[in-house]
């Protein structure tokens, strides 16, 4: 039986060679594109188009026309393809947009010719490029996906969002077009919505991969970012892959396999594995919602017309109506809710898999990985901040990730305006609580970092934040001791803005080894408390200075502070809270999600209640300093 898929809604494929069915209502050009886990276009050979001829396992697409069928042998398809797009394009002077034209449909079928899952391409509007389509690996199968997102800008916006340079994009897409063309003069390689440059599109991920979403103020979201580039290169080896799953049952799905996605060491391969589950569960999420949302819809147009018919007032029919809808959209929503079920207990027992995994940097603080600890040789990939869920399964919890070294700052949020928990908190708790996971963040970044490779500073202008720093303080782990008093702040500002001239300066002269033996080389993190109490015009500046300038040259910004308590220096701040991103010390739903823009719960990752593991290390952080010292 066919799975009539709704937007976002993915299926399994069982077979290896399959067919890919177009039918429109029009003459449209159906293409694939090739692109990596990242969903992103590099390179030759990623577009399979009538002029490209065929691609390894895919069937060069025909020519204009209202009907394919393209053959796919996804066996024989390149290790380093991810994802196949079904692209569907209008031709030059054909209809104006997919909006005039009726709905396309998109199916994948098996050898024998039955179709595994179909999609018709509804809600299109101005778009004259739509992925309708795309086959996908997961967990070493292939899975299909409804995915329906268009542009109004054509195949060059298309192919530019992918990650193409935006002349390459319109050159691969005036080639594409070519065939369609009745004219001999070649398409527009600009000035033309099939080759020009991207506009506003369809939100991904500066995917996780593009590049870092913009922090949106504490009334708004801000969209995660969960791309990073190869920390290794081509010409080193890969580390050995983990042991395959045993074969699953026909029907079943693959069992979960720690360390299964890509990448050159265990290390990213989860990370990437990491991002394809939030990815998942955000588009799971999104086809139930989506499924509810239609069978709501359609169950309100019946009964408007069951109410409409003059047939249905009398004799009790107009009951026998409405019961009838109202059976529909259960039977609806009841299907969604059993292919969400399906989706989310594969997740869970993906996370059951892969948490116990997880390096230190990614792990949770009551992981046992922290009890057996030690200095790496080495810094990170990528820094857990707290785990992201979604309310239709709170308990599934997708680590939130950064890379490191930071992009960008971030910004604690220690005000009670920023959420009903927050306003129901107590305001000294509140604040304790925001500094303490300041501290965490620190205390993390120490550790997994090696010794002497990472500097901690701190601004305390008024003391309030004493008990949370005292472990920092204690340990002696710190780059000094923490500055207090408007002197204090003006001492450390104006040390770090040195730092960042000297480094700057150093770099632009080609020359960064040559740098005064006082400014230390190591990645330096500054933890502003209470701000803006201490600072005056001048160090603000400064401020935004460290925030705008320190990332790139490894100086990184953490500030725990109430944006109400700022308002004073009014738009002048704006901007440093626009490049930070905000995080919440209490559960809160603020952040978006790169595909579909969930609003995802946030829960800052904090040690258990009475654990001594953050003591613990940073015993181990003090003791590698002291042996490592010359």
């Amino acid at each position: 039986m066919t799975a009539e898929l709704v937007r976002g809604q993915n299926h399994p494929v069982s077979h290896s060679r399959v067919e890919i069915r177009v039918s429109a209502g029009t003459p449209v050009l159906a293409l694939v594109s090739l692109a990596d886990e990242q969903s992103r276009f590099s390179g030759d050979g990623i577009l399979a188009h009538p002029g490209a001829g065929s691609l390894p396992g895919i069937q060069a697409p025909g020519e204009l026309a209202e009907r394919h069928a393209l053959a796919v042998d996804l066996d024989a398809v390149a290790a380093d393809v991810h994802r196949l797009g079904v692209l569907l394009v209008l031709p030059p002077g054909g209809p104006v947009c997919f909006g005039a034209v009726p709905a396309s449909y998109v199916a994948v079928a098996d050898p024998q010719g039955a179709e595994i899952a179909g999609y018709t391409l509804t809600g299109l509007d101005a778009e004259t490029a739509v992925i309708a389509l795309e086959l996908y690996r997961r967990q070493g199968a292939w899975k299909v996906r409804a995915v329906g997102q268009g542009y109004a800008e054509g195949l060059g916006a298309l192919l530019a969002d992918g990650g193409l340079p935006a002349a390459e994009a319109a050159a691969l897409a005036a080639a594409a077009l070519r065939t369609a063309s009745r004219a001999a003069d070649p398409v527009p390689v600009s000035g033309s919505p099939y080759a020009g440059t991207p506009g506003p599109a369809p939100a991904e991920g500066s995917a996780p991969g593009g590049g870092d979403g913009a922090a949106a103020p504490p009334s708004g979201p801000a969209t995660l970012s969960y791309v990073h580039p190869r920390r290794r290169t081509s010409a080193e080896p890969p580390e050995p892959a983990p042991p395959a799953a045993p074969a699953p049952q026909p029907g079943q799905h693959p069992a979960p396999v720690a360390g299964d996605a890509s990448g050159w060491s265990m290390e990213e391969r989860l990370y990437n594995q990491v991002w394809g589950m939030f990815e998942d569960l955000a588009r799971t999420v999104a086809a139930y919602r989506s499924a509810v949302d239609f069978a709501d819809s359609r169950m309100d147009r019946e009964l408007d017309e069951a109410l409409s018919d003059p047939r249905h007032r009398l004799g009790g029919s107009g009951n026998a109506a409405r019961d009838t809808a109202r059976a529909r959209r259960d039977e609806l929503v009841s299907q969604a809710q059993a292919v969400l079920d399906r989706d989310l207990l594969q997740l869970t027992a993906e996370c059951e898999v892969v948490e116990p995994a997880l390096p230190a940097s990614y792990a949770r603080w009551d992981n046992p990985v922290w009890h057996g600890h030690r200095m790496p040789e080495e810094g990170p990939l990528a820094l857990r901040l707290g785990d992201l869920h979604l309310p239709e399964r709170p308990g599934l919890r997708i680590p939130m990730l950064v890379r490191v070294p930071l992009e960008r700052g971030l910004w604690i949020d220690n005000g009670r305006t920023g959420s009903e928990a927050a306003m129901a908190m107590d305001t000294d708790r509140l604040r304790r609580i925001a500094m303490d996971m300041a501290v965490a963040y620190a205390v993390r970044l120490l550790a997994v970092h090696p010794a002497g490779r990472f500097s901690v500073h701190v601004i305390d202008a008024a003391g309030a934040g004493a008990a949370s720093l005292a472990p920092l303080v204690r340990a002696g782990v710190l780059a000094g001791p923490p500055a207090a008093g408007a002197a204090g702040v003006t001492e450390t500002l104006a040390r770090l803005t040195r730092r960042v001239d000297l480094v700057q300066m150093a770099l632009r002269a080609g020359a960064p080894e040559d740098l005064p033996p006082d400014v230390d080389t190591a990645e330096q993190l500054l933890i502003v408390h209470d701000f803006p109490h201490g600072f005056d015009d001048r160090a603000v500046t400064q401020l935004r200075y460290l925030a705008d300038e320190g990332a790139a040259v490894g100086v990184h910004l953490l500030m725990v502070a109430d944006r109400d308590e700022a308002s004073a220096y009014g738009p002048l701040l704006d901007p440093l809270w626009r490049s930070l991103m905000r995080l919440s010390p209490v559960p809160d739903g603020y952040l978006a999600d790169p595909w579909v823009h969930h609003a995802w719960t946030f829960e800052a990752d904090l040690p258990p209640q009475g654990s001594r593991v953050l003591e613990q290390t940073l015993d181990r952080v003090a003791q590698s300093r002291r042996t490592t010292r010359p």
